[in-house]
């Protein structure tokens, strides 16, 4: 490496770190049978703690169905997928969690990806495409992996106010109804924990002829009667062209998905150059993801227990009048709004509690609003719920962080 490029990163690196939003990593070694305890590799020796920020919702990476679809495929297969969609890649197992993911979202068809970061900036970005002056409606608090998806279309982009439908009709309504129109956005945004006026925007779709593209990582499998997601939960499936999801987060496993009509779907498999130029998601994780989603369609048990779960962190919190987030969803937001404080915060909680939870900074979330993303699970029991809030009212007042006002309005406001 050349002197001056060595000077480049390792500046880039002191801006960071200057600003507290240097990112350092925890070593964890997770123990299923203990899920959400897990033991930390710290400086001072392994330490057993508690995780209050994973995205495996409801605990099925450990879920014995699951484990046991992997490894049974893994003895009768190997672990890895043998190469591409294409060459060799396309597996029996892949071809029945696709079939799965459509049933789910009551779509025609479904295409994995390796990530539902890949299935965001490669479905977006190739969907576009295809469409002859393709105008891109993107809300303003879209996931990064959206935004990549959108840029990388190449195409006319126009952004409006989140979740703001008169922005949205301004947009649509100056643009030739003629003219392919593509809406993205989300369902659940992970960050703040609100969520987006479904039946809404696809009325403006239909209003004026635009197709509709929804990102329900976040949602997939905790809402709806078979955890099909938000728009399940309110009646909007069969509305939405494009349903985009994950395997990594409530199903507990890894890869990313899209859902849509057959046409669509073709087009992206034929056309998508982060599909086919890259390696299948290999079988033993297929079948385990299928065995996740074929579990969660039937049972809603994990679901009830998840939101009284969140129910019960977020009373416990407000009890110590710590500054929550109000949010109708499961995402817990604590609000710090400084990257310093919040890694101090979280540092604290690791290290005297045994919480763990990441400090969320910039870029992740505006500058000012730093924050901890707690996000319990069905397997957070009341005593775990009323540790943290002990850990957590500790903490601030160590620390000096701003509480929320009476009647639980947060004092940043």
């Amino acid at each position: 490496m050349t002197d001056p490029a060595r000077r480049a990163l390792a500046n880039a690196l002191a801006d960071l770190r200057q600003s507290g939003a240097y990112r350092s990593f925890a070593t964890l070694r997770r123990d299923a049978a203990a899920f959400p305890r897990a033991i930390w590799e710290g400086p001072n020796g392994p330490h057993e703690i508690v995780v209050w920020c994973a995205n495996d919702y409801l605990g099925m990476g450990r879920h014995p169905d699951v484990i046991a679809a992997m490894k049974e495929t893994a003895d009768a297969s190997g672990v890895g997928a043998g190469g591409t969609r294409n060459i060799s890649g396309t597996s029996a197992a892949i071809v029945d969690l696709e079939s799965e993911l459509a049933d789910l979202h009551g779509k025609e068809a479904a295409l994995v990806f390796t990530s539902g970061y890949v299935a965001n900036q490669t479905g977006i970005a190739t969907i576009a495409k295809l469409l002859p002056d393709c105008l891109i409606i993107s809300d303003s608090e879209n996931h990064n992996s959206m935004i990549a998806g959108v840029r990388g279309a190449g195409r006319e982009k126009a952004i409006f106010r989140h979740n703001d439908l008169a922005d949205l009709e301004r947009i649509l309504a100056a643009s030739p109804r003629e003219r392919h129109k593509l809406i993205v956005f989300e369902s659940v945004y992970s960050m703040d924990g609100d969520v987006s006026p479904i039946h809404a925007v696809c009325d403006l779709a239909a209003k004026y002829g635009a197709l509709t593209y929804i990102d329900e990582v976040h949602a997939v499998g905790l809402y709806g009667d078979r955890g099909g997601g938000y728009a399940e939960e309110v009646g909007a499936m069969a509305r939405l062209d494009i349903i985009q999801g994950t395997l990594g987060k409530a199903f507990g496993c890894m890869g990313g998905y899209i859902a849509g009509d057959t046409v669509i779907i073709d087009a992206v498999r034929s056309h998508a150059h982060g599909f086919i130029f890259t390696t299948a998601l290999p079988p033993p994780l297929a079948a385990a993801a299928a065995a996740s989603v074929r579990h969660l369609k039937a049972s809603g048990a994990e679901r009830a227990q998840h939101r009284a779960r969140v129910a019960a962190t977020k009373a416990a919190l407000a009890a110590r009048r710590l500054p929550v987030m109000a949010t109708p969803t499961h995402i817990v937001p604590v609000m710090v709004g400084d990257p310093r404080a919040c890694k101090a915060a979280t540092d604290r909680l690791l290290e005297r509690h045994g919480v763990y939870v990441q400090p969320i900074n910039y870029p992740t979330v505006p500058r000012g609003t730093e924050r901890l993303r707690l996000t319990p699970s069905p397997l957070h029991d009341e005593a775990m719920i009323a540790a943290l809030a002990e850990a957590l009212d500790e903490t601030w007042s160590a620390l000096g962080l701003p509480r929320a006002e009476p009647g639980g309005r947060l004092a940043a406001e």
